[in-house]
């Protein structure tokens, strides 16, 4: 469901969204599209960041279990 707001925008921001809107899309839709968009690009970034997060905190170990598969392949050759 949509609902009606209001915002107010300086002239020059104004004048690029008619620009970039066209004659065929409302700045409606293009704020929503914008909006929707800059929503999933945060989203990403999050979810990209709790990933590093939980990659550094596991790091240590990981590297430690690489080194002891390492040192074990290279005894049985």
């Amino acid at each position: 469901m949509k609902q009606k707001t209001s915002i107010t925008l300086s002239s020059d921001i104004l004048a690029k969204l008619d620009h970039m809107a066209g004659p065929n899309r409302s700045r409606s839709a293009l704020i929503e599209r914008v909006l929707r968009s800059y929503f999933r690009e945060r989203a990403r970034k999050k979810r990209h960041e709790l990933d590093l997060e939980r990659i550094n905190a596991a790091a240590d170990r990981l590297n430690s279990e690489a080194e002891e598969i390492l040192e074990y392949q290279a005894s049985e050759a």
